[in-house]
């Protein structure tokens, strides 16, 4: 018992520590990129001076890579607005179509360009399109939590996302008979709390916890 104990220790304080250490690692890492942007060609000690800062500020290399990195972050912000307000347009569809079929024509490169499409797009939208979880029993004996999408198909089926855990921007969508999985009292939060944890984490209800999303039905045994 204290074995299993201390594992479970281990283990969520590793669920919480290495994502934060992965994310500074990242910034870090984003931050010195940013720092040898083109911009360090143009922003230099006198282009401050002619800002007339104080003297301190220009001679300072932590400041002037500072003053890189918030130049080319301010600009590719405003080029990001930019190209979504082109986005909202005919000609930002009909180009995003041209690019998407671009992009599908080049072999190998296509997988990462839709793998990293189809990851920014589920960061963006959060879980606000995930609806109400449910249970579904692909093996008998075996439950499952996946999410409403609110989408059929034009049989009459309901279109499912089953996430994979930790990770849950990847996963499957599966077509299921409405009478074929079972809804629970349980918010999109606790079910996903779940899933990110690979069932370490703590609900707010008493829904038993799944490893790795995946559960036995205790009304089995």
């Amino acid at each position: 018992m204290a074995a299993t104990s201390w594992k479970r220790d281990f283990a969520s304080g590793l669920i919480i520590l290495l994502p934060i250490l992965v994310s500074l690692y990242v910034l870090a890492y984003l931050y010195g990129i940013l720092a040898g942007a083109p911009f360090s060609l143009v922003i230099d000690a006198g282009t401050l001076r002619d800002l007339n800062l104080p003297s301190m500020l220009v001679n300072s290399a932590w400041f002037l890579t500072f003053v890189r990195v918030m130049t080319t972050l301010s600009v590719f912000i405003l080029l990001v607005f930019s190209i979504g307000y082109l986005m909202r347009t005919a000609m930002g569809d009909y180009a995003e179509g041209k690019l998407d079929e671009l992009m599908n024509q080049l072999p190998g490169l296509r997988v990462v360009y839709n793998a990293s499409k189809m990851a920014v797009e589920t960061a963006v939208s959060g879980t606000e399109d995930l609806q109400a979880p449910v249970k579904v029993e692909p093996w008998n004996g075996m439950r499952m939590t996946a999410f409403k999408t609110g989408k059929s198909t034009p049989d009459g089926r309901d279109l499912l996302f089953l996430p994979t855990a930790p990770n849950i921007t990847s996963g499957y969508v599966i077509e299921v008979e409405p009478e074929d999985y079972e809804e629970v009292n349980e918010s999109v939060e606790d079910a996903l709390t779940r899933i990110l944890s690979a069932g370490f984490g703590d609900t707010d209800d008493d829904t038993p916890a799944m490893t790795i999303g995946v559960g036995a039905d205790d009304d089995d045994d």
